[in-house]
C-alpha cells in the first residue's frame, strides 16, 4: 500500500496477501452473492478488531487513527488492491482505495466511512468500551454503532468479492476517513482539498446512517434511509461590555448582554420549512397509517399529521425547521470582577435553502451587542429519491426483508457526505442493519452500552453486497 503524507511525501509499499485466482466477472445482484461464510466471520471479527483500537477523538486534533487505517489497509490489500494512506496531520490517517468496474464509462461510486469514534467514559459502561467483546450475539463497543460497523462491512464485502472473483459494475473508491467526529479538517475535508483526483468521476456516494430498522408499530419495521442532512453551523458569540467592580452598577456588562442573547435563541420558536425529502418522508409515512397527505398544501397542519405517525415521528420531527442550541458560555475570572468579554457557543443546524433565514434571524437573536460567527460551517445536502440509485439501494434492503418498509428521510446532523460534496458527490445514508424490536439504535449513537447484534452485521453484508453489485 502507499503512503503519502503532505511534507515529506515518503511512500511506503507493504506486502499484500494474493486474492484468489478467479477470472474476474461482471457483479449483477441476480448473480449467486459471493458472501459466504468466511464473509460472515470477518464482518463480526473486523468490526470488533476495529473497536479494540482506541481512535477517540477529543476534539482540537487530539486523535490518533493511524492503527485502525494500517488496520482497513491491510485487510484492503488482502483483497489484492493497492490502499493509499494519506495524512494532513501526522497520525490523522486516511485510507483510499478503487476497485475497478466493468464498464468503463460508467461514473464512479464512492464509499466511505470514518475510522474516529466520540469519547467514552468508562465508568457509565457496563463493559470495557474498548473491548470489542461479543458477548450474547453482539459486538460491545465505542464505534459498534457509529461507525466500525459499517467499515467491517465494506471489508467484508470486499474480501468477499476477491474471494469469488466479483467484480462492480463501475469504478468504486473505498475511503476510510478521520476527523469526522469533529472539524473533518483532518479527514474527508483534507481529502476532497488536496487529493480530488482520488475520487475522479465519482457522482454519488454512500456512507453512514441510514437502512437500520426502526420498529414503530408491532409487526412494522421501517427502514430510512438518509437522503438529506441539514447543514452545520456551529456559532461562537462574543460579547463585549465596560469591565469594573462587581459592586458597582453596570449598563454595559458583557455577560448580561451575552446572556440575553443566549437566553433568545434558545427561546426561539423555528418556523417550519418542510424539504423535498422531509416532504416525501412523510408522505410516505401517512401512507402507511392509511392516511392520504399532501404538505405542500395550503392549510397543512404538520403538528397534527405528526401526532398520528407515533414512533415514526421521530424521522421526520427534528428536521422541519433550522435549529440553534447554546451549548456552552464562558466569561470571567473573579466573582467580583464585570469581565469586559464574555463568549458563548451555538450549535445550529440549518436545512437545505435555509442558510439565509438562518443568518438573518441570528442578527435579529443576537442584538447590537453581540457579535456572532462561524465557528465550524458546512452545507445541508439534499440527494434524489425519485431516481435509480435510491431504487437499488430500496431494493437492496427489501429483498432481504420482504416485510420492511423503506423510507427516505433527512438527516438532523451530518456526515463526511458535506465535504465530498465539494467534488459533486451526490450522498446517501446507507448502513443497512436488521435490528430487533426493542433495540433503540438511536440512543446508541454517542451513547452508553454502544452495540450491535452479530446477526445485524450479517444481514448488513448482504445488503450492501447486493446494492454495490447492482449499483
Amino acid at each position: 500500500m502507499a503512503d503519502m503524507h503532505t511534507a515529506p511525501e515518503t511512500p511506503e509499499t507493504q506486502e499484500s496477501q494474493e486474492p484468489q485466482a478467479h477470472e474476474a466477472r461482471a457483479a449483477s445482484p441476480a448473480a449467486a452473492s459471493p458472501v459466504d461464510a468466511t464473509a460472515l466471520h470477518e464482518v463480526v471479527e473486523f468490526t470488533s478488531g476495529l473497536i479494540r483500537i482506541d481512535t477517540t477523538n477529543r476534539g482540537g486534533g487530539d486523535c490518533r487513527e493511524r492503527p485502525a487505517a494500517e488496520y482497513a489497509a491491510e485487510r484492503l490489500a488482502g483483497a489484492g488492491l493497492e490502499p493509499v494512506l494519506l495524512e494532513r496531520t501526522p497520525g490523522r490517517t486516511n485510507v483510499v482505495a478503487r476497485i475497478e468496474g466493468t464498464d468503463p464509462s460508467a461514473p464512479a461510486l464512492l464509499v466511505h466511512g470514518h475510522l474516529d469514534v466520540v469519547p467514552a467514559e468508562a465508568a457509565d459502561w457496563s463493559t470495557d468500551p474498548f473491548s470489542g467483546e461479543v458477548r450474547d450475539g453482539v459486538v460491545w463497543g465505542r464505534g459498534a454503532v457509529d461507525m466500525k460497523n459499517m467499515d467491517a462491512m465494506v471489508l467484508a464485502v470486499v474480501r468477499a468479492w476477491a474471494r469469488h472473483g466479483v467484480r462492480p459494475r463501475r469504478d468504486i473508491v473505498i475511503a476510510f476517513t478521520a476527523d469526522e467526529e469533529d472539524s473533518a479538517v483532518d479527514g474527508s475535508g483534507f481529502l476532497a482539498d488536496e487529493h480530488p483526483l482520488l475520487f475522479d468521476g465519482c457522482t454519488e456516494g454512500i456512507s453512514e446512517s441510514g437502512a437500520f430498522t426502526v420498529h414503530t408499530a408491532p409487526g412494522r419495521a421501517l427502514y430510512p434511509i438518509a437522503a438529506g442532512e441539514r447543514g452545520t453551523a456551529w456559532l461562537k458569540l462574543t460579547a463585549h461590555g465596560t469591565a469594573g467592580h462587581g459592586s458597582k452598577p453596570n449598563r454595559a456588562n458583557a455577560v448580561t448582554r451575552l446572556a440575553a442573547a443566549v437566553a433568545r435563541i434558545g427561546a426561539y420558536e423555528w418556523p417550519v420549512r418542510l424539504t423535498d425529502t422531509v416532504t416525501a418522508c412523510i408522505t410516505e409515512l401517512a401512507a402507511l397509517e392509511g392516511l392520504s397527505v399532501n404538505p405542500r398544501a395550503r392549510g397543512f397542519d404538520l403538528d397534527e399529521v405528526l401526532g398520528k405517525l407515533g414512533p415514526a415521528a421521530v424521522l421526520v420531527e427534528a428536521t422541519v425547521r433550522n435549529s440553534a442550541n447554546p451549548t456552552m458560555m464562558s466569561a470571567g475570572y473573579k466573582l467580583n470582577v464585570v469581565p469586559g468579554q464574555a463568549t458563548a457557543y451555538v450549535d445550529g443546524r440549518m436545512l437545505p435553502g435555509g442558510e439565509q433565514e438562518f443568518i438573518s434571524t441570528l442578527n435579529a437573536l443576537t442584538g447590537p451587542d453581540v457579535h456572532w460567527e462561524f465557528h465550524h460551517r458546512e452545507v445541508a445536502l439534499e440527494a434524489p429519491v425519485d431516481g435509480r440509485t435510491y431504487a437499488v439501494l430500496r431494493e437492496s434492503v427489501e429483498h432481504f426483508d420482504p416485510a420492511g418498509h423503506v423510507v427516505p428521510f433527512c438527516m438532523a446532523g451530518g456526515t463526511d457526505a458535506k465535504q465530498f460534496s465539494r467534488l459533486g458527490i451526490t450522498g446517501y445514508g446507507f448502513s443497512p442493519l436488521k435490528l430487533p424490536p426493542g433495540f433503540d439504535y438511536w440512543s446508541l449513537f454517542h451513547g452508553v452500552d454502544e452495540r450491535v447484534p452479530v446477526d445485524a452485521l450479517h444481514f448488513g453484508v448482504h445488503v450492501l453486497d447486493r446494492a454495490l453489485r447492482a449499483l
